[in-house]
């Protein structure tokens, strides 16, 4: 397995896990308080990712960080681990419609057109064909009502902070593990968050939920944990355009677990959906090699 590959395995994973954790987000997210929930999970996430860096290498990779990897990393926690974090609980909090969903997987498109201003990578006919296929696929699979609210636009908001985030990233990584640019994500975004809980005076809230509510942060603690590892080691392989493409097949995931604990029935416009996406990620990926055009992620990072 060549490391195109391992990144794409690794990022495919991670949307897997993504799907998984959307769902039981949906369902937590209404017994908490938007911020004290971010916080609570992501902190514990940070501890996770600190333990996995020192357990694999000790202090010596922490230890041979400069300022400057320092100052990248808070600025990746502020740009994807605390304000679009905020944004987009909030969000969920207020709107029940399926435009959120929609909105949410538009992100590998303002990622992309990042990342081909900003990196230089290039966006193959294979991407065109492919994101049109993707966005005709979600359309399809979630039926967005496109009846925009504040929410509607704080998950906008949020989406654009993750595509810049996205892009930042992939440029750190060109010289920082995926693992080390995911704890900086989670361990200064929860400062971050943490600064705006003691600003807006919830911080108390943190240690006065009750056990059923902690299990629930443990729970989906864990699953971000795995989601984060998982996609910054797979990001740091393939183009950003590709990566946050193959996140899309979150949706088909999430609404399928939806099915089975609501006894709904698959529609057949949802088949299709279902069938465009997979299409595009299958464009967005194969067609350079396909048509033998050269790109830059897959020679190795």
């Amino acid at each position: 397995m060549d490391l195109a590959q391992k990144g794409l395995l690794l990022v495919l994973c991670a949307a897997i896990i993504s799907g998984i954790s959307i769902f039981l987000n949906g369902i937590g997210i209404k017994g908490f308080e938007p911020s004290v929930f971010t916080f609570s999970k992501n902190v514990i996430v940070a501890v996770l990712l600190f333990s996995t860096i020192i357990g694999c290498s000790g202090f010596s990779r922490l230890r041979k960080l400069s300022k400057k990897d320092w100052l990248s990393l808070s600025l990746i926690g502020f740009l994807g681990g605390s304000i679009p974090f905020l944004l987009f609980f909030y969000g969920l909090k207020l709107t029940t419609g399926t435009t959120s969903a929609f909105i949410h997987k538009t992100l590998f498109i303002y990622a992309s057109i990042f990342a081909f201003i900003f990196l230089g990578e290039k966006l193959h006919k294979g991407f065109v064909i492919g994101a049109m296929l993707l966005l005709m696929g979600n359309y399809l699979f979630i039926f967005p009502d496109f009846e925009l609210s504040r929410g509607h636009l704080l998950i906008l908001l949020s989406t654009l902070f993750w595509a810049v985030e996205n892009t930042y990233s992939k440029h750190v990584l060109n010289r920082l593990s995926g693992t080390i640019v995911a704890f900086g994500l989670m361990f200064f975004g929860s400062l971050f968050i943490f600064a705006f809980l003691l600003f807006s005076e919830k911080y108390s809230l943190v240690i006065s939920m009750s056990a059923v509510q902690y299990g629930w942060i443990i729970f989906t603690a864990l699953l971000l944990f795995l989601y984060v590892f998982f996609y910054y080691n797979g990001l740091k392989l393939v183009h950003v355009s590709t990566a946050t493409s193959i996140l899309t097949l979150s949706v088909p995931i999430t609404t399928t677990m939806g099915w089975i604990f609501s006894g709904n029935f698959i529609q057949l416009s949802q088949i299709v959906g279902i069938l465009c996406a997979i299409l595009g990620i299958f464009s967005i990926i194969f067609y350079p090699k396909i048509f033998k055009q050269e790109l830059r992620a897959y020679e190795g990072c």
